[in-house]
């Protein structure tokens, strides 16, 4: 990992690896984290501020967890507190954003971690004002912002005119804001992105904020069981009635109309002509953020339908949601992982993490810009394209040998992907922000 700077403090390598000064123990440091949802079975940023929030108790930091009320009461909260997650705003309009504001300045935790995604905030912009009025407050803690995504929306309202729009890219052009995300990336202390995509995006626009930025990949998604493969794969089996020779192609994730599941339920009847004991396994829940309630359920009923329509009736099943056990036990017996994305795959995808964790071939679909490292850790196809998915599928189904050697180097690469590194990393930030001089 390449270094970073900020205000003469230099993010190192033997920062980011763990090796720390001691003069700065976090055991005596209020960290806080700001997430827009807090729901891990529903949204994949919330998994992820979740998941290091556990890596970095295990590490002996506490971290209070800032989130909506609904999102604090579903982490059992009494009161809109329990283990450390506060609901502390109804919302996340401007009138939530002073409420917010004060809670955090009169907590006043020496560092504010932003975890930062439009969706998990409803896609409400008043988030991006929250640096400076907690300047404005008093509060003088070190602010970090996690950039999730980043290159797509603009802040600036779609009503305002021309002049509005060529202000905000005049503000941009000068450092003191950003088009995409007001006043919170100029206005934080670090800022950590998770994939080269919003890295390279971001830094197109604000480059002067390339000594303040590291990039931490994220982790995979599940807690990875050590499960005897042979033992898993007859388990499979047994639960959906297959026979013991079936091969099994298996996605994980949430299903989402822009995950491909169609273009993989097209693709698999021609796949069935050549290899009729073929199956395909969609390991996930439909409900999400993104995909509510009836809406949800509507989905779920339209992959159902089309499964019906293609004459695949027992050849499909969908498990819903599941505990990591259960997910796991599943990939460790299937034999080839699928993730055909509308817009591609990228390594920024938990769900990719995960099925190379447990050794699984994987097919997947092109993304805009490819990673050197993605083309060499699976077989890439263009998105939408159902035959070019099925052939992809079948030389895997058919050439053993070459998907063993694949699925050998998918599981070496996910073994450095691992959660107690993504802490590291973090303390190390946060450890050398606190090193530094306060603000004044």
């Amino acid at each position: 990992m390449r270094s970073a700077t900020f205000s003469g403090a230099t993010l190192d390598g033997a920062a980011l690896s763990g090796e720390h000064p001691r003069d700065t123990p976090l055991a005596d440091t209020r960290i806080g984290m700001l997430a827009g949802s807090y729901q891990p079975a529903r949204c994949g940023v919330a998994h992820y501020t979740a998941r290091l929030r556990a890596e970095l108790a295990r590490a002996g930091v506490h971290v209070d967890l800032y989130t909506d009320a609904v999102s604090a009461a579903q982490s059992g909260a009494q009161s809109g507190e329990a283990n450390g997650v506060k609901g502390v705003t109804n919302g996340w309009t401007y009138r939530d954003l002073l409420p917010l504001a004060r809670s955090i300045r009169r907590d006043a935790p020496d560092l504010l971690h932003i975890q930062h995604a439009g969706g998990t905030y409803g896609f409400e912009r008043a988030v991006f004002l929250l640096p400076p009025l907690l300047r404005r407050l008093g509060y003088r803690g070190r602010v970090v912002t996690t950039v999730h995504e980043y290159g797509w929306w603009e802040w600036s309202l779609p009503a305002l005119d021309s002049g509005a729009h060529a202000l905000a890219r005049w503000g941009q052009r000068r450092g003191w804001w950003d088009e995409e995300d007001g006043f919170l990336l100029t206005g934080s202390d670090h800022l950590v992105t998770t994939n080269a995509d919003a890295e390279g995006a971001l830094l197109a626009r604000l480059p002067h904020l390339t000594p303040k930025l590291t990039r931490v990949p994220i982790g995979i998604n599940i807690n990875v069981q050590e499960v005897e493969r042979g033992a898993a794969r007859a388990q499979l089996r047994r639960r959906y009635g297959w026979s013991e020779g079936t091969r099994v192609l298996a996605f994980f994730g949430f299903l989402h109309p822009v995950k491909g599941l169609e273009t993989l339920l097209r693709a698999l009847p021609c796949v069935l002509g050549e290899q009729p004991e073929t199956r395909v396994l969609l390991i996930g829940g439909v409900e999400s953020l993104a995909l509510r309630g009836a809406e949800a359920a509507n989905y779920w009923a339209s992959l159902e339908s089309l499964t019906g329509a293609l004459g695949l009736g027992g050849k499909v099943a969908m498990t819903g949601y599941l505990a990591d056990e259960e997910v796991s036990s599943l990939l460790w017996g299937a034999d080839v992982g699928v993730l055909p994305f509308n817009a591609g795959v990228t390594l920024k995808s938990g769900s990719l993490l995960t099925l190379l964790a447990h050794g699984l071939p994987v097919v997947g679909t092109r993304p805009k810009e490819v990673e050197p490292a993605l083309g060499r850790l699976l077989t890439l196809v263009p998105p939408k394209d159902a035959r070019a998915l099925e052939a992809a599928l079948l030389a895997h189904l058919k050439d053993l040998e070459a998907s063993r050697r694949a699925a050998e180097a998918g599981r070496a690469f996910a073994q450095n992907c691992s959660w107690e590194g993504v802490a590291r990393q973090h303390i190390g930030i946060y450890r050398q922000l606190l090193a530094a001089p306060r603000r004044g």
